[in-house]
């Protein structure tokens, strides 16, 4: 006689039951999912491809880089002296003429110092005068008696020649002579000593107003220097262009030196462009550039490599074939490539916006008419135009040249 299964332990039953179903379910689905992800459940629209066919060609490498375009010609002015902003004449933007006042400051310190240096270098320049005057004197006295001397020597010559005639007639003595000879010698060194004594008197005030002198052109220059700060107080436009930059606040303080001011000649542009530190051995000046300002490409040279990198980046100057076409407008960013090898023979692709520099990429290959496959794909050199296949793809592969890192987690995708 078949025994009564207790309740409970029928429940128990079910719940097994239940949770092996659950299982299944759960197993199924998962699989469900697997095959959609690895065997092309997902699709995508052909329309929203491009593609580009691998092959075998030369490649003119080149680094991208980028960049922005600023004005060819560009000058800083600097705050002359240390002051604070009165008035401003113009604004950031503004077309300025050579010479045309940009700010006021505050220079009632400076005319001050101003003042101080005239009168410092008239009193030099006046000493300077007196100095001559009083030389011209000395050395006046000294020649006049160098000239009396020489009066005297020419007398006491004289004299030992009537001594001498007059002891040789017998009406002398030697005495006489001897003293007349003796007068003679000793004029003759004095007139000697007046004679090396002018010599060294004119060498020694000549001197002192030479010193005198250059310190009179130093007060000058100063004089001078700070007449320029003076006249340069109105901080004019250095040049014809545009204000780019301008200190506009009135009452702000500004340092000896600091920056007030910028204008660019906007008839001639360059590009400052930028390159990662990674790279930058790739950059050498007189390179050739290829420069795309938007859908127009320009020819430019490296004109210089900063030696330093600056956030990660080292800095450059392009100078443009068409410096002054219309197409450049400050500021505008642009995308650079700059040559630094060639290669005769490679596997390449097409350029595209999947590219990024060299490394290891998830690319889709056409597999057949309605189907995409994915691939790893190591990549290396490029130019504006192609980038160098180093393996994961064959000649004649078709390759998917716009972004698809929506689509890394599928292994393959079909085409609508």
């Amino acid at each position: 006689m078949d025994k009564i299964i207790d309740k409970s332990e029928q429940q128990k039953e079910r719940r097994r039951q239940w949770l092996r179903i659950g299982a299944w379910a759960v197993g199924i689905g998962a699989v469900v999912t697997v095959s959609v992800i690895w065997f092309g459940g997902k699709s995508v629209k052909r329309s929203d491809l491009s593609f580009g066919t691998a092959g075998h060609g030369p490649l003119e490498t080149a680094v991208a880089a980028t960049g922005r375009i600023v004005p060819a010609v560009e000058e800083i002015v600097i705050s002359p002296v240390s002051s604070r902003i009165l008035a401003v004449y113009a604004q950031a933007g503004d077309s300025v003429r050579e010479g045309m006042p940009l700010l006021q400051l505050d220079l009632e310190e400076a005319e001050s110092q101003y003042q101080n240096l005239r009168d410092n270098y008239q009193i030099k320049a006046n000493g300077l005068e007196q100095l001559k005057l009083a030389n011209r004197t000395t050395l006046s006295e000294l020649d006049m008696q160098v000239q009396i001397k020489e009066m005297e020597v020419n007398r006491l010559t004289i004299e030992v020649d009537n001594e001498l005639r007059l002891d040789s007639l017998g009406s002398g003595t030697g005495d006489r002579v001897r003293q007349a000879q003796t007068a003679l010698a000793t004029g003759k060194l004095e007139l000697k000593g007046l004679r090396q004594k002018l010599v060294n008197e004119r060498e020694r005030l000549n001197n002192l107003e030479a010193a005198t002198a250059l310190e009179v052109g130093n007060s000058a220059r100063d004089l001078d220097m700070m007449g320029r700060t003076l006249s340069q107080g109105r901080i004019p436009a250095p040049l014809d262009g545009i204000i780019t930059y301008l200190s506009n606040s009135i009452g702000s303080t500004v340092a000896a030196g600091e920056r007030v001011a910028v204008v660019g000649d906007l008839s001639r542009f360059k590009v400052a462009g930028e390159v990662p530190e990674g790279s930058s051995y790739k950059v050498r000046t007189g390179a050739d550039v290829k420069v795309r300002v938007g859908n127009t490409e320009m020819s430019g040279t490296v004109a210089n490599v900063e030696p330093q990198s600056t956030s990660g980046a080292v800095p450059f100057t392009v100078t443009l074939d068409d410096a002054a076409s219309s197409r450049l407008r400050p500021g505008l960013r642009v995308q650079l490539y700059v040559g630094y090898g060639f290669k005769d023979d490679v596997l390449r692709i097409p350029n595209g916006s999947y590219y990024e520099g060299p490394g290891v990429y998830t690319l889709f290959i056409a597999d057949g008419d309605d189907r995409l496959v994915r691939r790893n794909v190591k990549l290396a050199d490029s130019n504006r135009e192609w980038v160098e296949v180093v393996e994961g793809l064959r000649d004649g592969d078709s390759v998917v040249l716009v972004d698809m890192s929506s689509y890394e987690k599928y292994n393959s995708l079909k085409i609508k």
